[in-house]
C-alpha cells in the first residue's frame, strides 16, 4: 500500500498509517503504559476500522510518532487514542505537533466533529489543563496472577460472597445479575433516556476499554463490534447496575501477558462483587499464562472491592489505587 501524505510541520512529515508500518510503530512503543500497551494487538484492526484516522510522523524517513482517533457520537466527537513518540524525541514537543496536525486533518475529513475526548491514567500537565475539562474520574483496581490460579481465586470469592450475603441478608431479586443475551433487549436498556442518571455514567458515557461512548443509537454498532458480555439487574427493566468485560488480549507486560478489562457501572457493592465473579468465570477458558485484570468502577466501590479481593496467594493486587480520567475539549 502506497503511503498517503497528510502534511508537513516543524520538520516532520505526516502520513496515514499503513499495515506495513507495524514494526516501526512497535519499535517506538517500548515501555509504553508500563507494558499494558494495547496497540500491538489493536494496530492491524485499526487499519480497517470504520471512521478511524491513524497518523504517523516521520523525520528524514524515520518514524517519530503516532496518534489515532475514532469518530463517534454520530460524527460529532473524536476519541483520541494511542499517542506515542519515539523515545529519543520525547519531551521535545513532537506530541503537540502531531496532535495539532491530527486535529486539522480530522476537521478536514469530518467537518461535523466539534469535540475531542480522551481517557488517560495520569493528569495532564498544568499547561494542558486549561484546554481540557475533566468530565469524570473512575477508580481502578489491578489484579495479577497466573491463569491456573484464578480458579481457586474465584472459588474463594464465592465463599466470601456467600458469607457476606448471609450476614447482610442481600438475597432479594434486586441483587441478582442477569446475562443480557438478547441484543434488542440490551439496546433498549442502553437507549433508555434515564440510563445515565440511574447508573451515574462517568461524564454521561460508557467507557469501553478506555473508549468513551455516549449511549446513543450511532454508537451501538461500535459496541456490537466489541462482542461484549453484559450483566445487569433488570428486575424492573430499569437497571441500577450494569457491567461488561472486554475479551482478554495480549500485551507486552512481563515478556508477554493477557489483559482483561472489567467495567462496573452503578454503586451497589454487592452487585459489583457478583459481577467480578461472573466475569472471571466467563473468561476462565480464554486465559493462559500471566493475566492482568483491570477493574474500573465508581470511586465509592474501590475500598470494598479491594478488601473483597484480598487474601489469595495466587492472585494479588498490583500497585495501589489509581484512576482513569475522562477528558474533553472543544475543537475549533
Amino acid at each position: 500500500m502506497e503511503a498517503q501524505y497528510v502534511g508537513e510541520s516543524d520538520g516532520l512529515t505526516f502520513w496515514l498509517a499503513r499495515p506495513q508500518d507495524y514494526d516501526e510503530v512497535m519499535a517506538i512503543s517500548h515501555g509504553i503504559y508500563a507494558g499494558n500497551d494495547y496497540l500491538p494487538h489493536r494496530y492491524k484492526i485499526w487499519m480497517t476500522e470504520k471512521n478511524r484516522v491513524t497518523i504517523i510522523a516521520r523525520r528524514d524517513g524515520k518514524l517519530m510518532a503516532l496518534e489515532s482517533g475514532l469518530v463517534v457520537d454520530g460524527g460529532k466527537t473524536i476519541v483520541m487514542e494511542g499517542l506515542r513518540v519515539c523515545p529519543t524525541e520525547r519531551g521535545r514537543g513532537v506530541a503537540g505537533v502531531i496532535q495539532r496536525v491530527t486535529d486539522r486533518y480530522v476537521k478536514q475529513l469530518y467537518p461535523s466533529v466539534n469535540t475531542k475526548r480522551l481517557t488517560r491514567r495520569d493528569a495532564p500537565k498544568p499547561g494542558h489543563m486549561s484546554k481540557f475539562t475533566i468530565l469524570a474520574r473512575r477508580a481502578a483496581l489491578t489484579l495479577t496472577g497466573e491463569a491456573e490460579r484464578f480458579k481457586s481465586f474465584v472459588l474463594g470469592l464465592k465463599t466470601k460472597l456467600d458469607s457476606i450475603e448471609k450476614t447482610e441478608g442481600s438475597t432479594t431479586i434486586n441483587h441478582q445479575l442477569v446475562v443480557l443475551k438478547d441484543d434488542q433487549k440490551l439496546e433498549a436498556l442502553l437507549l433508555n433516556p434515564d440510563l445515565s442518571t440511574r447508573l451515574q455514567l462517568p461524564g454521561g458515557a460508557i467507557i469501553q476499554d478506555w473508549q468513551p461512548l455516549k449511549p446513543m443509537e450511532s454508537n451501538l454498532e461500535i459496541l456490537r463490534r466489541r462482542k461484549l458480555t453484559w450483566l445487569a439487574n433488570i428486575s424492573n427493566d430499569k437497571p441500577t447496575f450494569m457491567s461488561f468485560y472486554t475479551h482478554p488480549y495480549p500485551i507486552p507486560f512481563n515478556g508477554g501477558s493477557l489483559r482483561l478489562n472489567i467495567d462496573l457501572y452503578g454503586e451497589d457493592l454487592c452487585l459489583a462483587r457478583q459481577a467480578l465473579i461472573t466475569h472471571l468465570e466467563q473468561v476462565m477458558g480464554e486465559i493462559h499464562g500471566t493475566v492482568l485484570v483491570h477493574i474500573y468502577m465508581p470511586q465509592a466501590l474501590w475500598a470494598g472491592m479491594r478488601k473483597f479481593c484480598e487474601g489469595d496467594e495466587g492472585v494479588k493486587q498490583l500497585g495501589d489505587y489509581w484512576e482513569q480520567m475522562f477528558l474533553e475539549r472543544e475543537m475549533s
